[in-house]
């Protein structure tokens, strides 16, 4: 109660640190009359401007006011969209690496272009980090019109693709208007790249299994990002793993004979399961059954743990994972799907021996247990930008 009453009073703290910024947003809002009678290419030229103040060792701050002003004149003139003083402020937030609550319809996608524009101007790069392939296209595609009339070149990081913004090229598949095909390393070198937060977290992993030609290396320094929908990136999908994985040369046979063992159990008597983390272990009854079945007098002997392993597996493909909800089997391969989207991920599989034990389990091809090369989370993967934002539209 008191702290709502002092909020009423006084403001949130959210409340005064917007209040602050209004002194920048009046500058902005100042420079604009000078700037609409510019011809496009004098617009243009101001980002070599600031990229030349720069280097003289002027702060990137110090060049809010002006570079955010052009980049509202350009987005006005290429997009049709002028900046409102609340996006104004949003890009400011997002600048100074905090994490800006808009709701939808407040533009998000505009919002951006300001910090990303300021960023950019460095030379470092800027990356906008979207949740899927289709919004990182139309976003690059959309915004890339403002970006590129001022100078600084897009690239876009697709799953199977990497372009740059040229809206110049036609391209043969009208989705793909205005970009043109290039290397993965192009799209990295653009002074601006987007993306989903997969695709740069893979990159970053092959690129740390590149050990002798280090100009194979697709990416550059991590210098600024802000990744859209963060609540969904970096809390919900926060500690999840992204694994570089590569085959082994241990043998299926035992996947096979171990499968044939899981249908004889029962569960609760012989097992019992925990939904909510995807384990599974065996009751001293069903640790005895087993021994019976596999002809084995103690499991647990260490010559057997391989078999144990193997047993846990099994029991998790087939008490847990639910084929059309958990994956799907498409022409004898075995998908794995999303949890957080919905989609088939191929080329994808579980790791330590949980893949084989659900193709045993289907009866398809079982393929090499893989051993993991390279693992990351995405959380340790964004705490090495030097400066990192997010967007939201639930940040309580």
């Amino acid at each position: 109660m008191l702290t709502r009453l002092l909020n009423i009073i006084f403001g949130s703290k959210n409340d005064r640190e917007i209040k602050a910024l209004r002194p920048i947003v009046e500058h902005i809002n100042s420079l604009e009359p000078a700037l609409k009678p510019l011809s496009d290419q004098a617009l243009a030229d101001k980002t070599q401007v600031f990229k030349k103040r720069l280097a003289d060792g002027e702060l990137l701050d110090a060049l809010i006011p002006e570079a955010f002003a052009v980049c509202r004149e350009a987005g006005r003139r290429r997009l049709n969209m002028r900046h409102f003083d609340v996006q104004l402020i949003g890009g400011i937030i997002l600048h100074r690496g905090r994490i800006a609550e808009m709701k939808t319809g407040e533009g998000k996608t505009l919002v951006a272009t300001l910090p990303i524009y300021l960023n950019a101007l460095e030379g470092r790069g800027a990356h906008l980090i979207t949740v899927n392939d289709y919004l990182a296209k139309r976003d690059a595609q959309w915004m890339g019109q403002l970006y590129h009339s001022l100078g600084l070149s897009v690239g876009v990081i697709q799953h199977d693709a990497s372009f740059l913004v040229d809206p110049s090229y036609d391209a043969p598949d009208k989705r793909l208007q205005h970009l043109r095909p290039c290397t993965r390393q192009e799209a990295y070198h653009a002074d601006i790249t987007y993306g989903t937060n997969n695709e740069f977290g893979f990159d970053y992993l092959r690129d740390n299994l590149i050990v002798h030609n280090m100009d194979q290396c697709v990416q550059r320094e991590l210098n600024f990002a802000i990744v859209d929908e963060v609540d969904s990136i970096l809390i919900d999908e926060a500690r999840t793993p992204l694994i570089i994985s590569g085959p082994t040369e241990e043998t299926t046979d035992l996947y096979y004979r171990i499968n044939s063992v899981i249908p004889q159990l029962k569960p609760e008597r012989d097992y019992t399961i925990e939904e909510k983390t995807k384990t599974a272990a065996l009751t001293d009854e069903g640790n005895a059954r087993v021994e019976k079945l596999l002809g084995v007098d103690n499991l647990y002997d260490p010559a057997n743990m391989d078999q144990v392993h193997h047993v846990i597996k099994a029991l998790q493909a087939h008490a847990i994972y639910k084929r059309d909800v958990d994956y799907v089997v498409k022409d004898g391969e075995v998908l794995i799907v999303d949890e957080f989207t919905g989609r088939l991920m191929p080329g994808r599989r579980w790791s330590d021996g949980l893949h084989q034990a659900v193709e045993a389990k289907e009866g398809v091809k079982i393929a090499n247990e893989n051993q993991t090369l390279a693992s990351v989370t995405f959380q340790n993967y964004f705490r090495m930008y030097k400066k990192l934002a997010g967007m939201t539209g639930t940040a309580d």
